[in-house]
């Protein structure tokens, strides 16, 4: 990675100012780079952050679903959560699972820093989802290494180079971060760019600011806001700047702030279901289903296996499709797991798609037009 430059937008992007720059610029050396010219690369630190990674995803997970009970005052408190173990499991495998990583790596545009040997950019790994995978926890495992395993710095890296945001369902209505994202690509083809600040807002508050800033009451600037995060989108667009006890609160807020903006000013072209997806396909139906969750129109798809036999022993898979916000189960089977999965996604698919349409329909006669 060209140092400089390229160590001042990650940083700002993960909202960490590292001691010893070394530990960034070896989070992005392939080992076939190292192979060729010497020196360390960003295997170890992949192992150490894909292990902090796990940690930190859990306590994001508790923190935002578990709480202590209080019971009899002799007896102490007891742990409950509003998740069971499964859905826990499922969430965090889908937050720290290989697309979910790879992804965010694009997103931020850090891939393209990679330095690798001959051998990789000949066979042009860059692109390669495990590739960004273990570049997304090198970085985390540089982070370690260089706060000291300090749990609460790691924590707070995860959540910016995370976007939490599309996987905690209760945020989901309002998931002004993807909604950004999403406006950014699609009008610019560009991800938006994030600068995260740490420090006490008593008094630089007021300070200056050629921008859009959050308002915060004078009251509540004291001891709980210690992050700042700006945003810049079109040139055309002023600097947005929110606030937060954490620095994805404070990505949320200013997200928030300028989706109100861009919505008020005439930039936002609301889409419908159908217009995100194009041409429903069964090949395809278990991704488009996750691209509509992802935008908040629902619920990421849950989907339940049974696995049975046929008289001459050979399996029969059952997958049931189910998504909160709508009363129906699609259930589909085959004999292949995979194809069952996408029979169901497939019906599921094709019903949001019909529902979608009826709602759009009926707002057009509601608004005294008589055929849709």
């Amino acid at each position: 990675m060209e140092k400089g430059l390229g160590y001042k937008m990650v940083q700002a992007q993960i909202g960490y100012q590292f001691k010893n720059p070394d530990l960034l610029n070896q989070a992005f050396v392939r080992r076939s780079y190292s192979e060729e010219n010497g020196g360390e690369n960003n295997e170890i630190l992949e192992f150490i952050g894909d292990r902090a990674l796990d940690f930190a995803v859990v306590q994001l997970l508790i923190a935002k679903y578990g709480k202590l009970k209080m019971g009899d005052p002799a007896a102490g408190a007891e742990f409950s959560c509003d998740c069971s173990e499964g859905e826990l499991t499922r969430l965090k495998s889908r937050m720290v699972e290989k697309k979910s990583l790879a992804g965010r790596m694009e997103e931020m545009g850090f891939a393209e820093h990679l330095i690798m040997g001959k051998s990789d950019m000949k066979n042009n790994v860059r692109n390669e989802m495990s590739v960004k995978e273990d570049l997304f926890e090198a970085i985390v495992g540089a982070v370690t290494l260089d706060c000291g395993w300090d749990f609460s710095v790691i924590q707070s890296v995860v959540e910016a180079m995370l976007l939490p945001e599309d996987f905690l369902e209760n945020d989901r209505d309002d998931n002004y971060v993807r909604r950004i994202y999403d406006w950014e690509m699609k009008t610019n083809h560009v991800v938006p760019w994030f600068w995260f600040k740490e420090q006490s807002y008593q008094s630089s508050w007021y300070f200056p600011f050629d921008g859009i800033s959050q308002h915060v009451p004078l009251n509540d600037v004291s001891s709980c806001i210690r992050f700042c995060c700006e945003l810049k989108l079109l040139d055309s667009l002023p600097v947005f700047r929110g606030f937060g006890v954490s620095k994805s609160e404070a990505r949320r807020n200013v997200c928030k702030l300028a989706y109100d903006y861009l919505e008020d000013n005439g930039y936002i072209q609301y889409m419908t279901m159908r217009d995100e997806i194009d041409r429903p396909a069964k090949e395809n139906a278990i991704n488009q289903l996750e691209i509509l969750a992802r935008r908040g129109y629902f619920t990421i798809p849950v989907y339940d296996f049974e696995e049975t036999h046929d008289s001459d022993g050979k399996p029969i898979w059952k997958c049931k499709c189910n998504i909160k916000e709508y009363n129906r189960n699609y259930v589909s089977e085959s004999s292949s797991k995979k194809e069952s999965k996408k029979l169901s996604a497939f019906k599921m698919l094709h019903y949001v798609l019909e529902e979608d349409a009826r709602a759009e329909c009926g707002a057009v006669i509601g608004r005294g037009v008589k055929e849709c």
